[in-house]
C-alpha cells in the first residue's frame, strides 16, 4: 500500500518529503482555503517540485460539461495531477468522457461500493471511500473500502482504491489489511505512525546502557 499526504501545506509537504514514504498528495478547495489565498495552479506546482507522484486537484462546478472543462485545465497544470470528480450523476458523466480523453481521475465522496463500481466502470483512476465519514455516522468505514478492493478483484478492474478520511493510525493499518492501494493521511497522522512508547524506552534503555560503558558521554 503507498501513502498519501492529504494537505495543502507546501510545508507539511516539505517536511514528510523527507522520509521518503509519501508517494503523492491529495488536496482539497477546504484545505487550500486554509493557506492564505495561494492560487491553486501555484500550489500544486509547488508540491509537483518536492513530491513525482499523483497529486489529487478538485473540481468545483457542477454540470457535467463544467466539470469537463475544469478537468481539462486542472491536468494542464502538470502531468502528475489527477483530477478529483464527486460520484453523482453529472460527475459520473465526467469523469466517462475525461478519462476517454485520457485524464486521470480520482473519484471522491465514496460511501459505497456499488458508487465504487460505476465510478470504475465509467474509468476513474482511483476511487476514494471517506472512512472518517462513515464512522461518524455509526456506519463501518473500512467495510466499504474492503468490499470496493473486492469489487475490483474479483472483476479484474484497473481501479485502485485509496482509503480517504482517515482519522488515526489504526485507519492505516486496517485499510493495508482490507487491501487498499493507497491510504491518504493527513499531516498529523503521519508522524504517530512511527510512533511507539516501547520504541522509546529501549532507545532511552540502549543509551543509558552506552554511558555506563563508556561509549557516549
Amino acid at each position: 500500500m503507498r501513502l498519501f499526504l492529504d494537505t495543502a501545506s507546501i510545508d507539511d509537504v516539505r517536511a514528510a518529503a523527507r522520509f521518503g514514504v509519501i508517494s503523492g498528495v491529495t488536496t482539497n478547495p477546504s484545505l487550500l482555503a486554509k493557506e492564505g489565498g495561494v492560487s491553486y495552479k501555484q500550489r500544486i506546482l509547488e508540491i509537483a517540485e518536492v513530491v513525482d507522484g499523483p497529486i489529487s486537484a478538485e473540481c468545483v462546478t457542477r454540470t457535467a460539461d463544467e466539470l469537463v472543462v475544469e478537468a481539462r485545465e486542472l491536468a494542464s497544470w502538470h502531468r502528475n495531477v489527477v483530477v478529483k470528480i464527486p460520484i453523482d450523476e453529472a460527475g459520473l458523466e465526467a469523469i466517462h468522457r475525461c478519462s476517454s480523453e485520457g485524464i486521470r481521475v480520482n473519484v471522491t465522496l465514496i460511501f459505497s461500493a456499488n458508487q465504487a463500481l460505476l465510478a470504475a466502470l465509467a474509468g476513474a483512476t482511483y476511487v476514494s471511500p471517506f472512512v472518517g465519514r462513515l464512522d461518524d455516522i455509526s456506519e463501518e468505514g473500512m467495510e466499504v473500502v474492503r468490499q470496493c478492493v473486492d469489487v475490483m478483484t474479483i472483476h479484474g478492474l484497473p481501479t485502485q482504491v485509496l482509503a480517504a478520511s482517515i482519522r488515526h493510525p489504526l485507519h492505516v493499518t486496517q485499510a493495508a489489511l482490507a487491501g487498499a492501494h493507497v491510504a491518504t493521511v493527513p499531516p498529523n497522522v503521519l508522524p504517530q505512525l512511527l510512533k511507539h512508547p516501547l520504541t522509546d524506552i529501549g532507545i532511552q534503555r540502549f543509551l543509558d546502557d552506552a554511558r555506563k560503558a563508556g561509549l557516549v558521554r
